[in-house]
């Protein structure tokens, strides 16, 4: 496939280029198109001088479906491809949350692998909200290790009102397990920790970082936005070393907390480590407020849409698009040790979205496959409704 005129940010502008793609990778890129052997089989798409991004990567997807805290009506279906890919996401990595009961790993994997069959990149963490952790092997070392889709422990859930209150104790050993499988692996063996709105907020990942000798990346804190005073918290954190994680959710005016796009532009003007920040959008997940009782009073699921929402919110506002994306693309892919992803380059993975005048994603490439084009889906799932 030939890709011609696309104006690439990689993340990095790099002018008018054209680009060679073949068995999911980039084969050439340059900005001088010499011509092809008669006998080469090529689909060329002309991208008329559009924006030419890598496909985002989302670390935070319920792909299986998140919710359950309202009853088992208020479980959110499975999230189908299209889903993904008409959102300009190419990677996903799925989790389970409040529900790793009715719920669990093998679902889980099970469901990653329907992705990966469909042509999308889908990768998982082992465990859920609670300790200790559901697992498929008996450990989360031996998931880890011998589950090649694997790559992390997650959604920990620590100062929430629906976590298992974890220890200090409970804590380390889950992060050293993770960090050891890493080691092992060259995995990310990283522990994604779901935060809550506990007053408590970071404080066990200080002290975890203070009373032993786990490396700071192993910590992978998320929806640190919730809050504006943890999101303090988790920008101070990022100093010692940690990458924290915004969650793309609706945000009301007068509540205490950051959109995704008011978070992000805060921390790029922070004068913090440009490469310790990204963003994932709990797509598929529930989110549930809660009234004085205890009662959800009121649900909204997660959308895949809001991560480009999010993108073009932050350059709607003044930031050059080379400066948001890390924090979509090659930041996540240099956490999670995605090294053929994030960015465009020539060995690096055909994962790529072209965007229109507005933003939105034109045409998606997952693969090597085109999967959007012309805004329209041209590669639904086997349940999915394909008039969508």
């Amino acid at each position: 496939m030939l890709l011609r005129n696309a104006q690439v940010y990689a993340p990095e502008p790099l002018g008018l280029q054209h680009l060679l793609l073949g068995g999911g990778r980039i084969l050439w890129m340059g900005a001088q198109l010499a011509d092809l052997p008669a006998a080469l089989s090529v689909e060329t798409i002309d991208l008329q001088g559009r924006r030419l991004i890598p496909g985002l990567i989302d670390s935070h997807v319920h792909v299986t479906g998140g919710g359950g805290e309202a009853g088992f009506r208020t479980r959110v279906p499975p999230q189908g491809i299209s889903r993904f890919t008409r959102a300009g996401i190419t990677t996903v990595v799925g989790l389970l949350g409040t529900d790793d009961v009715a719920r669990g790993p093998r679902d889980l994997l099970a469901t990653v692998y329907a992705l990966r069959e469909e042509g999308l990149s889908a990768l998982a963490f082992t465990g859920g909200y609670h300790v200790p952790p559901q697992t498929l092997t008996g450990s989360v070392r031996g998931d880890l290790v011998f589950i090649e889709a694997l790559i992390g422990i997650g959604e920990l859930a620590i100062s929430d009102h629906r976590s298992s209150q974890p220890t200090l104790d409970e804590l380390m050993r889950l992060a050293s397990d993770a960090h050891v499988a890493g080691l092992m692996t060259g995995k990310a063996g990283v522990l994604h920790l779901h935060l809550g709105d506990g007053l408590r907020g970071l404080d066990l990942v200080r002290q975890a970082l203070e009373k032993s000798e786990l490396p700071p990346r192993v910590f992978h804190p998320t929806h640190v936005n919730r809050r504006k005073g943890l999101f303090d918290e988790a920008l101070a954190l990022t100093a010692s070393g940690c990458t924290i994680d915004l969650t793309a959710f609706p945000v009301e005016d007068g509540e205490d907390a950051w959109s995704a796009s008011d978070a992000l532009l805060r921390y790029l003007d922070s004068g913090a480590h440009a490469e310790r920040i990204t963003v994932s959008s709990d797509a598929g997940g529930c989110l549930p407020t809660f009234d004085a009782n205890g009662h959800v009073c009121k649900m909204g699921v997660g959308e895949s849409g809001a991560l480009l929402q999010t993108l073009n919110e932050v350059i709607a506002r003044g930031v050059p698009l080379e400066r948001a994306l890390p924090a979509f693309t090659s930041n996540p892919a240099r956490l999670l040790r995605l090294d053929s992803k994030g960015y465009i380059g020539v060995g690096a993975d055909a994962d790529l979205v072209a965007l229109d005048s507005a933003g939105a994603a034109h045409d998606v490439i997952a693969r090597g496959v085109v999967h959007v084009r012309d805004g329209r889906i041209k590669h639904h799932g086997m349940f999915e409704d394909t008039a969508t």
